[in-house]
């Protein structure tokens, strides 16, 4: 090789370009290994708390879940963060697409799961009764149907126009079935606002009725992410290039949240469900029939 190529070789900044794109390549997957932590967090905190729940040290039990809870708030946050910093940056990869997956199972699957039985019907009902082995079932039906719509939403992103006829095509505004993270994080809301056991709040027979209900909400989240209802993804808010108004909108959901973080948290994740819901029931009332081709065209004559 000459001196004139070696020097050509060694200004280019192709070399440096090329690292800089391996550097961004690894922004996403850290926010997703920070999601993954926080569910770990979350799981562990609420088996510490369940050891202190009956014990001397009781009262200790209501700040471990309220950090577990946090914890899954804050995994919301990395969640919604990696997706959308791997499409600004064009760094989206199969396998970071697969570790997301994997990791929502963890955060918003298994450790609300978790955190729902040590902080009701855990403690609540008795080992081995029938109150019991519903909750459990309830709560691996929970795991179970975040797992299915995740695999669902992954083949349904990866091969749109091979899915057999009939399946619910993607539309990228909104997501087929009520988002696992949504529904996890629902779980940690509830238990932000009140974290103290119910064992520990109401005594026995309200934290059994209110463990009855924890159970009925489980089920009905279960059953919400595995139906074709349809709920707002919010991925092209902010994608505009008049977007300031949506920067001062976040910023001041931002602060409410950092002031007042136990309402407005629960808020904004039942208003996110209520809103798929009655679109979809509206949507059911004011649906035009199709004519058929023969009716339309005579109609129109």
């Amino acid at each position: 090789m000459s001196a004139t190529g070696s020097a050509v070789g060694k200004d280019s900044p192709n070399p440096e370009r090329r690292g800089l794109k391996k550097g961004l390549y690894l922004i996403p997957s850290a926010f997703t290994a920070a999601n993954i932590g926080m569910g770990f967090y979350t799981v562990m905190s609420a088996l510490r708390a369940f050891q202190l729940i009956g014990g001397p040290d009781a009262a200790r039990a209501t700040n471990y879940l309220d950090n577990g809870a946090k914890a899954i708030g804050w995994a919301l946050l990395f969640d919604m963060l990696d997706g959308r910093i791997a499409r600004m940056t064009k760094t989206t990869t199969e396998i970071g697409i697969q570790l997301d997956s994997l990791a929502d199972v963890v955060t918003f699957g298994i450790a609300p799961a978790v955190l729902a039985y040590v902080w009701g019907y855990g403690a609540s009902f008795s080992e081995g009764s029938d109150l019991y082995n519903v909750a459990m079932f309830v709560s691996f039906m929970f795991l179970m149907c975040g797992t299915f719509r995740l695999a669902r939403f992954n083949v349904q992103a990866s091969r749109p126009r091979i899915l057999a006829e009939g399946t619910t095509k993607m539309d990228k505004k909104s997501f087929v079935g009520l988002p696992i993270p949504v529904a996890g994080g629902l779980v940690a809301a509830l238990v932000h606002f009140a974290p103290t056991p119910l064992l520990i709040a109401y005594g026995l027979e309200r934290a059994q009725l209110f463990s009855v209900l924890m159970m009925i909400l489980m089920g009905l989240l279960s059953i919400l992410m595995v139906s074709t209802i349809r709920f707002s993804s919010f991925k092209t808010v902010g994608t505009r290039s008049r977007s300031m108004r949506t920067i001062i909108l976040a910023v001041g959901v931002g602060v409410l949240i950092f002031l007042f973080s136990r309402y407005v948290l629960l808020a904004i994740v039942i208003a996110y469900i209520l809103h798929g819901l009655l679109a979809r029931t509206a949507g059911l009332f004011w649906r035009r029939p199709n004519l058929p081709a023969k009716e339309v065209s005579d109609s129109a004559n």
